[in-house]
C-alpha cells in the first residue's frame, strides 16, 4: 500500500508515445510542474492531453508543446499561450475546445464510471451542432471539424449528450497526502486536480508533504487513495516554486 516512488523520473518513465494524459491545474495554479518536467526529460511524444489549458509559453504543459510533443489537446482555454495558438492555426495541433464546466464533469464522469450525461451547456451552438474546427490545414482551412452531438428534451428543455473522459495516465499536484494515496488539495489548487486524478487509469501525484496513514482525518481528504497509484514527494525547493501567471496586484 506504500505508493511513494523514489523520483518523478521513475514515476513517469513508462508513459509511452501516444499516451493520453489528464493534467490538473488552472492556469499555473496547482499544475504538476515537476512531473511535467520529468515527462519532458523522458522524451514521450505524440501525447494526447486533457487539461483546462496548456500552460503558458515556457512553463507547465507549454514546455511539452514548444517541443512538438503534444499531438492533441482537449481543453477550455488557450488565451495565455501564443505557441498553442500558432500550432493550432497552422495545423500542427488538434484541439477540442469544451465548455469549462462540461470538461470538469466529463472528467468526473469518466472517473466515476459514467459513460455519458446530458447538459444544457452548448445547446444551440456549434458545441452541439458540430462544425468547431479541431484541426486546420497549413493555409488556415478547416481540415477536421467536430461532429454533431445527440440532443434530447427533458421537461421542455433541450440538453446535449457529452461523453465521460478516461485517460491512460493522470498527472496532478496535491498539498498533502499519505502513503496510501489519500490527497488533500490546498485552496485554488483544488481546481481540476481531483477530477483529472479520477479520470486517469494510472494517476501520478506530486505532493508537497507526505504523512503516515491515519494522520489525515477522513473529513479533510479530498480525493481517496483508490484513485491514486503513484506518489512523488517534492523537495522544499520544488514545493515552493509556484509561478504567478498574471500578477494583478501592486508590488
Amino acid at each position: 500500500m506504500n505508493k511513494v516512488w523514489a523520483s518523478a523520473d521513475e514515476a513517469v518513465a513508462d508513459i509511452p508515445d501516444g499516451a493520453s494524459l489528464a493534467v490538473g491545474g488552472f492556469g499555473l495554479s496547482g499544475i504538476p510542474d515537476v512531473l511535467i518536467q520529468a515527462l519532458h526529460a523522458q522524451g514521450a511524444t505524440g501525447l494526447e492531453v486533457v487539461s483546462n489549458n496548456c500552460g503558458v509559453d515556457g512553463r507547465g504543459l507549454g514546455v511539452l508543446l514548444a517541443d512538438g510533443r503534444i499531438a492533441r489537446v482537449t481543453g477550455s482555454y488557450v488565451g495565455e499561450n501564443k505557441e498553442f495558438a500558432r500550432q493550432y492555426l497552422s495545423g500542427e495541433l488538434e484541439v477540442e475546445l469544451v465548455p469549462q464546466g462540461t470538461l470538469a464533469e466529463r472528467l468526473r464522469a469518466g472517473g466515476a464510471g459514467i459513460p455519458a450525461f446530458y447538459t444544457p451547456a452548448g445547446v444551440g451552438t456549434q458545441v452541439a451542432r458540430g462544425g468547431l474546427p479541431w484541426r486546420h490545414t497549413a493555409d488556415g482551412a478547416v481540415a477536421l471539424a467536430s461532429p454533431p452531438k445527440e440532443t434530447r428534451d427533458f421537461d421542455d428543455r433541450t440538453y446535449v449528450l457529452e461523453h465521460g473522459i478516461t485517460t491512460d495516465f493522470a498527472l496532478v499536484r496535491a498539498w498533502r497526502g499519505d502513503r496510501h494515496g489519500n490527497l488533500v488539495f490546498r485552496k485554488s489548487s483544488a481546481n481540476f486536480n481531483p477530477l483529472a486524478a479520477m479520470a486517469g487509469r494510472i494517476t501520478v501525484a506530486e505532493v508537497e508533504e507526505v504523512v503516515e496513514p491515519g494522520e489525515l482525518s477522513p473529513d479533510e481528504i479530498h480525493l481517496p487513495g483508490i484513485f491514486v497509484q503513484r506518489l512523488v514527494v517534492l523537495t522544499p525547493a520544488q514545493a515552493a516554486d509556484k509561478q504567478i501567471e498574471k500578477r494583478t496586484v501592486r508590488a
